[in-house]
């Protein structure tokens, strides 16, 4: 209600959209809608313009109410909620001004973001980040038609939890703010982790290694790509890599340099190298010890070898989409000083008690054990009963992969149950002459919580010492 002496003052005060003024001693109270004829002819093109925009403006602070909220749970891949349609109207504060949104309250729904893995392995741990919700906000899971709460409470910008969801081909989750307000459903591709494995790694120059004419990267060049595709690429490492000590007086001492490793890494992505072998220990124990440490230092896991038999026995642990891969090493080919002691560097010794005790630790908190030993007959093609005895116990213990190295020949691969074995996987990057040696395979396995859904092998041919695969 206006109360004015002038209609033609009127006017102006609703144009200018005030609310409360005085003018000419009175007091004016009110606002006229706007299909009232009064102001309908006075409004000039400049405050039509600024009504416009004032609009579009309330349109943008309002993207946030519960309807978008509701629309946002088919949000993208990020998780961010859409943004509301670009003619919606605004919603206008009390002091009529529709270009300030109104001050949040506790009780106002935020849109928050989550974000997530680009995939994540069936069944493995997923870690996701959360922003723009109210706290202490709790995950959510689909599973079936139902959603289920993952994981602890959320204090912070981060939760991890195990996914529920097992089959299909995404896992769907989202966060619940302490408002009740969900973020938009964050939909991640399931994919099993490929890990691929090789045979005997000699380093050494050639005519003993493969390394001829100082050309680091030259035994890689074929297979390299194929190994990079691999989530995780394993392989055992046959020499030391060490610029001290004297060789061991035996038939074949192998050493290699720290930039021959380094491209092992970089051409072919090696991730974990076993050193449970006969030749890690070529130049003594302080060239083995280097050996660790520069396995280490390049961003390798060692395995099976260390600076006491505790350390050569222990696991290590890489992860990957979620899912937590250990692997353990041993070895029983001579000589017996290469043996790790209580306080001695060394390799870890194939034992049925240090076999059975190792896995058992290494499944503590992990998804799938990976075991590989250095055993068997030299030229062999099939398994021995000790290798045959050796990996029941690795698999009564808990291993889900078993891989075997040093009869420099091809051995059986078999599926035991939802486990794979692989007897020897042969020479890989090594001198290669002899019937048989020259023959080798990249075994390609799909893994997910403990199990193998599948593998195949890939047949390599070994030309004077570099892997070439078969067409």
């Amino acid at each position: 209600m206006v109360l004015m002496d002038r209609p033609s003052r009127s006017r102006c005060l609703v144009a200018v959209g005030l609310t409360v003024a005085v003018l000419d001693g009175w007091l004016v109270l009110g606002l006229l809608g706007p299909s009232t004829t009064a102001t309908a002819d006075a409004t000039p093109p400049a405050a039509a313009r600024a009504t416009d925009a004032n609009r579009a403006g309330a349109t943008r602070t309002t993207s946030a109410t519960p309807a978008a909220v509701a629309r946002a749970t088919d949000g993208t891949s990020t998780g961010e909620a859409p943004a509301g349609p670009a003619d919606a109207p605004p919603t206008i504060p009390d002091d009529g001004s529709a270009s300030t949104p109104p001050a949040p309250t506790p009780d106002t729904p935020r849109v928050g973001v989550t974000r997530g893995p680009s995939s994540v392995v069936p069944g493995g741990r997923v870690r996701l980040t959360v922003s723009g919700v109210r706290l202490p906000a709790r995950a959510q899971e689909r599973v079936g038609r139902t959603w289920r709460v993952r994981g602890e409470p959320i204090t912070g910008s981060h939760t991890r939890f195990r996914l529920a969801t097992t089959t299909g081909s995404r896992a769907q989750v989202r966060v619940i703010g302490a408002d009740g307000s969900p973020t938009p459903v964050l939909r991640i591709p399931l994919r099993a982790v490929s890990l691929a494995a090789v045979g005997d790694v000699n380093l050494h120059p050639a005519p003993l290694g493969a390394i001829a004419g100082g050309d680091v990267h030259g035994p890689w060049r074929h297979v390299g790509p194929i190994l990079r595709t691999a989530d995780i690429a394993v392989g055992n490492l046959e020499t030391s890599i060490s610029t001290r000590g004297t060789p061991f007086p035996k038939a074949f001492t192998f050493r290699g340099s720290p930039s021959a490793l380094r491209a092992a890494r970089d051409r072919a992505g090696l991730d974990v190298l076993s050193l449970a072998n006969n030749h890690t220990g070529d130049y003594g124990r302080d060239a083995l010890l280097d050996t660790v440490r520069w396995v280490r230092r390049l961003g390798m896991a060692p395995v099976g070898a260390g600076r006491d038999v505790r350390d050569a026995t222990r696991h290590r642990v890489v992860e990957r989409r979620g899912l937590r891969v250990a692997f353990v090493a041993f070895n029983e080919i001579l000589p017996i000083e290469f043996r790790a002691g209580d306080d001695r560097p060394g390799t870890a010794w194939i034992t049925p008690d240090a076999v059975r005790r190792a896995i058992v630790r290494a499944r503590r908190g992990n998804d799938v054990v990976v075991a590989s030993f250095h055993w068997g007959m030299e030229l062999a093609t099939s398994p021995s009963s000790a290798q045959q005895a050796t990996a029941r116990v690795a698999l009564d213990a808990g291993a889900t992969v078993v891989l075997g190295h040093h009869p420099h020949v091809l051995q059986p691969t078999v599926r035991v149950g939802r486990r794979v074995v692989a007897y020897s996987l042969g020479n890989f990057v090594f001198p290669a002459h002899s019937p048989g040696t020259t023959r080798s395979t990249i075994l390609h396995l799909d893994l997910v919580p403990g199990r193998v859904v599948r593998y195949r092998l890939r047949p390599v041919t070994i030309r004077g010492a570099t892997p070439v695969p078969d067409r």
